[in-house]
């Protein structure tokens, strides 16, 4: 049973993060903007989270690699978003990925060790 929960856990944070991070796009279909506009800047503002998607779709599959691909995006995303130099905010929104990619790895080691 513990296991199983390792192994779902992270997906969970993942997905919720993703999903949070989406919510940002939303503002998209405020204004006078015609659908094409629209749509336009609701695929721009979920790159980032298609970004993020792709790498859940690999952790998934392969727990070790996922898990170093969600902490690198979490590290990236705060020196992009300067959370380490006045935007403490940004932090906020990257710990998840960086809890996920270290949830990931956690469970890949435990899992291993099993197998063996």
């Amino acid at each position: 049973m513990k296991n199983n929960l390792l192994y779902w856990i992270p997906r969970v944070v993942a997905i919720l993060a993703i999903l949070f991070m989406m919510i940002f796009s939303l503002d998209c279909f405020e204004g006078s903007y015609t659908i094409g506009e629209r749509l336009t800047c609701f695929v721009m503002h979920n790159i980032p989270a298609f970004i993020i998607l792709l790498i859940l779709l690999v952790a998934w599959k392969w727990e070790l690699v996922g898990g170093i691909l969600f902490l690198l995006a979490a590290l990236t995303g705060s020196v992009l978003f300067r959370g380490f130099s006045g935007n403490p905010a940004s932090l906020i929104v990257m710990a998840p990925f960086a809890v996920a990619g270290i949830l990931f790895i956690i469970h890949n080691q435990f899992s291993a060790g099993k197998q063996d």
